[in-house]
This record gives C-alpha cells, structure tokens and sequence, in this order.
C-alpha cells in the first residue's frame, strides 16, 4: 500500500509534491569523473562522503552560500575547478527528462493547490526554477535552503500546510523516501510513498484527477 495511513476519499484541497526522484530524474554517475578528481571515488562514495560531511546540514538548510561550498568541496576532494565549472557539474545529476507528465500537474492545478517541498540547495533551486516549465504549476515552493530546516521535520511540512492553506486532512504529499512520507502521515497528511509513476497516477485517476494523454500513453 503506497499510501502510510488512509488514502484520500474525495478530491485533496492541497497536494505537495517532493522533487528529486518523484519529479525530476537524478543521476549521480556523472560525478565520479568530475567530483570523483583524483581520489577515483564512486558516485556512490561521493554521496555519502557529501551527506555526512559536518558542514551539509548548513548546505541545505540555507546557512551557507554557493561559494562557500564550491570551496568547501573543492578542498575537500582535492578539485582545481572554478566556480562556473562547479555549478555545472554539481547540476548535472538533475536529469532534463522528468518521471511525471506535465499535463498531469496542469489537470492537478485546476482543481487542487499545488506546492514543492524539497530538500534541496540552492544552485539546484536556481537550476530546475530556470530549466524545468513543471515549477510554473506551483505557487508554493518550499525549499529546505530557503526556510532554515529540511524533512523530515516537522516544521517544514507545517510551512509547506500554511503555504497552500490546507489542513493535513485534505492534503496529500508525495515523497519517494518512506522516512519523509511517515513524518507528513504523522502529522495527519495523507501521505504517499512514491515507487513508480504508473502507481501514482493511478491514484489520481481513481480521485478523478488524471485522464492520460495520447502522448504520455505513447512514450509509458
């Protein structure tokens, strides 16, 4: 059951979305030529390292700026590159090929209030913001960087009901991390743990909030 909890019976006043792997593709191979330098890690090990680094928290949560840590991850994997190069790079793990159609995010807005809540920096704010036309559809953006705190707290998902005027009850979320689908379900959203596009659409369908079109049928 993809939804922690009970499933929305009628149509939600409010349906949030999370970005990273339920919207865009991510794809971190790109870094272990890049990132990687000299020290010949894996995306895999790049991540990690990056996740658990003592200053990542300050990252995502707005308390550093983009030069700060161009230079704080230039040292720390030994990088001669400067800082244009790094923001490329550092973007290039966000795929130009989204998981879900826009049209489905075009049926959505006529019905429901629609809002992004991410975990996520600031260059990769000002990437999808200029490169991605899904982000029209959503007035309320809630960015980890922008507002000082990141999922699975639950302030930020409190931000993200006040942005869109929504009681939990009337709200669904969807994240693809089971972590942050259980912390919204906690505060009464309803809350769904995204696996594949075809089970959340399928979802919509069922609420009467998405009719396929021929050109996503085709490409599916």
């Amino acid at each position: 059951m993809p939804f922690l909890g009970a499933p929305p019976e009628k149509v939600p006043r409010a349906v949030i979305f999370d970005i990273g792997r339920v919207i865009i593709r991510v794809d971190l191979s790109g870094w272990s030529g890049t990132l990687g330098g000299p020290t010949g890690r894996s995306h895999e090990e790049l991540l990690r390292e990056i996740v658990t680094d003592p200053r990542w928290p300050d990252w995502e949560e707005g308390r550093i700026d983009a030069h700060s840590w161009h230079q704080h991850v230039c040292e720390k994997f030994q990088l001669a590159l400067d800082f244009d190069e790094f923001c490329a790079i550092w973007n290039s793990v966000l795929c130009s090929d989204t998981i879900l159609p826009d049209t489905l995010f075009e049926q959505l807005a006529t019905q429901c209030r629609l809002a992004l809540l991410s975990n996520t920096d600031p260059l990769h704010v000002a990437h999808f913001e200029a490169n991605y036309s899904f982000v029209r559809h959503f007035p309320a953006r809630v960015y980890s960087c922008r507002v000082g705190c990141s999922k699975p707290a639950p302030e930020i998902y409190r931000r993200a009901l006040g942005e869109t005027g929504a009681a939990p009850g009337e709200t669904m979320f969807i994240d693809d991390l089971r972590e942050n689908a259980a912390a919204a379900a906690s505060l009464g959203i309803h809350a769904f743990h995204f696996i594949s596009a075809g089970e959340l659409l399928s979802e919509f369908s069922r609420l009467g909030l998405w009719t396929a079109q021929p050109s996503f049928l085709a490409s599916s």
